[in-house]
């Protein structure tokens, strides 16, 4: 049996997380649950997509990931099962996925139940397709076969050989600023290059190599375990104390 993974917006202060639990369980008891998370900010996609592409590729292949953000409760609104990168996915078609991986599903099919009128969509629709996927069901009998579902389209970085120009996309739990930034390219454009980096009103001259490398209360930019370069006060906050958040810029000046 496959693991499922629950993602959602629901938090956890009403009963909507162990609901989902208990519709799951009740398909088969011995089935496997774990949490990505369910502080999810309410309908936030950017957030949602973050947290799921930094967290599934660690779960083993074949597992089952219940997404469950961003749902209307409208009659038109679309439910999807996509097997994509050896992995399986249960959510509305509102473009999720396509900030997650740029890669061709294997397969997508519409589970969409005709004529039904639900508003706990999360229970009545993903819970039981996750849980029939995981026990061995196949993804082609869950439903209708798609040719295709939303692909929303994540922000790229910009690069040329005197600037590399991203955007924060991301401010976690303690503050820290995290980018679109990517390791490898920074790699190779500043190769014997000196380069400024330029966060609101400030820059630096310096990518450390861990958090407590500077004094408390000092600006830190490591590439995380992402590879993505991230930007933090230590032992502070740095969206309140730079003034900066969500798609803020963030650039890059090579010197030659």
């Amino acid at each position: 049996m496959a693991l499922i993974t629950l993602l959602s917006d629901f938090g956890y202060s009403d009963h909507y997380v162990a609901a989902m639990k208990a519709r799951i369980l009740s398909v088969n008891a011995g089935l496997s649950i774990v949490d990505i998370s369910h502080e999810v900010a309410v309908s936030d996609l950017a957030h949602a997509a973050h947290v799921l592409k930094s967290a599934f590729r660690d779960f083993p292949e074949n597992t089952v990931h219940l997404v469950s953000v961003n749902t209307s409760g409208h009659p038109d609104e679309k439910y999807i099962a996509v097997k994509l990168e050896e992995h399986y996915f249960i959510c509305p078609d509102n473009g999720l996925l396509g900030l997650i991986s740029d890669q061709p599903a294997a397969a997508v099919v519409d589970i969409t139940p005709k004529d039904s009128v639900s508003t706990f969509q999360a229970i009545d629709i993903m819970c039981p397709a996750a849980a029939k996927l995981s026990n061995g069901t196949s993804i082609e009998e869950l439903g209708t076969p798609l040719n295709s579902f939303k692909m929303m389209l994540p922000r790229h970085l910009r690069a040329t050989k005197k600037q590399i120009s991203g955007n924060v996309i991301r401010v976690d739990h303690y503050g820290n600023l995290i980018t679109n930034i990517a390791k490898e390219p920074f790699d190779i454009l500043s190769k014997d290059k000196a380069y400024n980096i330029v966060y609101g009103r400030d820059n630096s001259r310096k990518i450390h190599t861990y958090y407590g490398q500077v004094e408390p209360g000092d600006c830190f930019l490591v590439f995380n375990n992402q590879g993505l370069l991230e930007i933090g006060i230590y032992q502070g906050n740095a969206s309140q104390l730079l003034g900066l958040g969500f798609d803020s810029p963030i650039m890059i000046n090579f010197e030659e």
